[in-house]
């Protein structure tokens, strides 16, 4: 078959497309991504306290092995994320902390698996910049960002970059026939804008952030003039509009059509790409695993998965040219399935990695030696399973933490005299994270793990000062998470997948309820759908009506208090309070204030349709224990779906 159809900067064209050269001169090129890491290196999740084979560094390591015994020419990237996540990544910056030349167990280890560049998340900069620049002194790899600036210039290219923009990798690849050639691989990275919005109080104005696609369109020409002859984009994006606006988030597709990029390592929406989920994308081809014609992969979070793109190259006239590429990703779920090895058979089980098992093993010990301490007691489960149904004793306990200290601080100052609310979504609800994502503490003694389970970011605690119309939006975005269901359709499906369950704000101090008859006013993304949209329906404080231009104090978090989720009223001009503290040490020290935690469960809203009406929750199966807590909603368990979510019949 001849060949044709040539696609991208290097003329890709895919397995089934016989090359016009002799087999022997084809060298294979296996390019890895791991991603979204948040600091999941053993195979354990400390909110649980119990092993997750399913997850963290260690056993990524293990496919890493197998992966490179299976293709001569191999380079291994990560696409950002790394640094936060767990009690991992809190007890290295807050209770052991790093000191210059301290060796960070994440650097150790990625060190140890021969990384061949990485680039910067967002969640880089959840512990400031000092701590960032500490743990990126000791890798021994490139560290990569193009758009994240100390200065900005003229133009991107003006700018004086916090890291490299860009690296230049010369490596020898072995050809089928064993000969040897040179080749200039350029790698660049891109990260989200927002960084400066969402990371405000932790930068101090100590970084300038361009546009992602601004910024790889401006770099991406100068690296060809080097001498790359093969362009790697590390974008910490996902794949979101077709359309490229300035500062936008999920930049995947627009970064896909720059000129001279040949393929993308994706990530920072939790996502696996290619899959069914990202069907129907005009130019994207989840058969091929190529946006706009190049090789894209994004691969899971906490170490789920393993990003392989194979590339199938010929050099001609003193070029590279892709004759063929391949996608997949590897999950460590299916880990102990048979892999293929071309040169010696099937092999049955990965390889092992002692030196980065050993690596971790050390900060494992450390850090379940600080989560098992105790700080209190609760007389009471606090979960996280029937959040969506107004029933959750770990958002409560939250909300309750952060209004005691906001109104402690605003006692005496010119917002003495306003009501307080406490605004909290939960931070672990299911969703991308799976069937085990949730908060489940059991009554008894309370440990710092438990905590970290109640609240997994290290946001620092804000308040902002807004009207009763603001309030009305913010719950509004926040209802946006649910179905609208119809009279005549039963066990319809009660949430909207679309909608992170981080974005489901619930605020305390009020009350109200919510119309599932009436459609959304906003996507999942906090673009609107229509304004008149009108969910939230009874809207008291105190038991009275609340007035359009009322004012109040609204505790939140950091990361919210400046823009995040695109909540109303969430910006910089409307943040009355700020402090250093961590929003989890603030509830540390609530909970050793108290003998023992009775706390209530009940949330704020109630959900509302004609009687008799039924629907369709999706929780973890560990909530089959605490179902007498939604006994008013009459439920049924339905089953498992093939994700592993319970499914339980909801009488609303």
């Amino acid at each position: 078959m001849g060949r044709n159809e040539k696609q991208g900067v290097m003329g890709q064209e895919r397995w089934q497309f016989a090359p016009i050269t002799e087999v022997s001169s084809t060298v294979d090129l296996r390019i890895m991504e791991t991603t979204d890491l948040h600091v999941h290196l053993h195979p354990y999740d400390y909110y649980a306290d119990c092993p997750n084979p399913d997850l963290g560094l260690v056993r990524l390591s293990e496919l890493v092995d197998q992966a490179r015994t299976e293709v001569p020419n191999c380079l291994l990237f990560d696409n950002g994320d790394f640094l936060q996540g767990t009690p991992v990544g809190d007890f290295f910056a807050y209770d052991r902390g790093l000191k210059d030349g301290d060796l960070h167990p994440v650097m150790a280890a990625m060190n140890a698996m021969r990384y061949d560049a990485i680039t910067l998340g967002n969640h880089e900069f959840n512990y400031g910049l000092d701590f960032l620049m500490k743990s990126l002194a000791q890798a021994e790899f490139p560290v990569v960002s193009a758009n994240i600036a100390k200065t900005l210039g003229a133009g991107p290219r003006n700018d004086l970059c916090l890291v490299k923009p860009y690296k230049l990798i010369r490596r020898k690849l072995v050809d089928r026939a064993g000969l040897a050639h040179d080749i200039c691989v350029g790698v660049i990275g891109v990260a989200p804008p927002q960084i400066t919005i969402w990371e405000r109080l932790n930068l101090h104005n100590r970084i300038q952030m361009r546009d992602m696609v601004t910024s790889a369109a401006a770099w991406v020409p100068e690296m060809r003039e080097a001498g790359a002859d093969l362009v790697v984009m590390l974008a910490h994006t996902g794949i979101g509009p077709l359309r490229h606006t300035d500062g936008m988030e999920n930049a995947a597709i627009p970064l896909a059509r720059i000129d001279g990029v040949d393929l993308l390592l994706t990530g920072h929406s939790h996502q696996v790409f290619p899959s069914r989920i990202f069907a129907d994308i005009p130019g994207v081809d989840i058969e091929k695993g190529t946006i706009s014609g190049k090789p894209t992969v994004m691969a899971g979070f906490f170490g789920s998965h393993l990003g392989v793109i194979d590339l199938r190259m010929v050099r001609e006239g003193g070029r590279w040219r892709v004759i063929g590429s391949r996608v997949e990703n590897r999950a460590l779920r299916d880990a102990s399935m048979m892999f293929m090895r071309p040169d010696r058979g099937p092999r049955t089980q990965p390889m092992r990695s002692p030196k980065v098992r050993k690596i971790v093993a050390r900060a494992h010990d450390m850090v379940l030696e600080n989560i098992r301490q105790p700080i209190g007691r609760t007389t009471a489960p606090i979960n996280s399973f029937f959040v969506f149904l107004g029933q959750s004793a770990s958002t409560a306990l939250v909300a309750d933490a952060q209004r005691a200290f906001v109104a402690r601080r605003l006692a005496d100052g010119p917002f003495a005299g306003l009501p307080v609310l406490s605004s909290v979504s939960p931070s672990k609800a299911g969703g991308l994270g799976g069937p085990r994502n949730y908060t489940n503490v059991a009554a008894g003694p309370l440990t710092v793990r438990s905590l970290a389970d109640l609240y997994t970011y290290p946001n620092r605690i804000a308040a902002l000062k807004l009207t009763g119309a603001q309030i009305g939006c913010w719950l509004e975005r926040s209802a946006s998470c649910f179905n609208q269901l119809h009279d005549g359709l039963e066990d319809e499906m009660l949430l909207n997948p679309a909608h992170p369950a981080y974005n489901f704000e619930i605020i305390y101090g009020l009350e109200y309820d919510i119309d599932l008859t009436r459609p959304a006013r906003f996507e999942g993304d906090g673009t609107p759908i229509d304004l008149r949209n009108t969910r939230v329906r009874n809207l008291r404080w105190n038991g009275q009506p609340i007035v359009p231009d009322a004012e109040f104090i609204l505790c939140t978090n950091s990361f919210r208090a400046h823009g995040a989720g695109g909540f109303a009223g969430a910006a910089p001009e409307n943040v009355v309070f700020e402090d250093p503290a961590i929003t989890r040490d603030i509830l540390r020290e609530y909970v050793r204030t108290k003998a023992h935690l009775d706390i209530d469960p009940q949330g704020p809203f109630r959900l509302q349709f004609r009687t008799g009406k039924s629907a369709i929750l999706r929780t973890g199966p560990a909530a089959f224990n605490h179902m007498d807590a939604i006994s008013a909603f009459e439920p049924e368990i339905m089953g498992v779906d093939k994700k592993g979510f319970m499914r339980v019949r909801v009488q609303l």
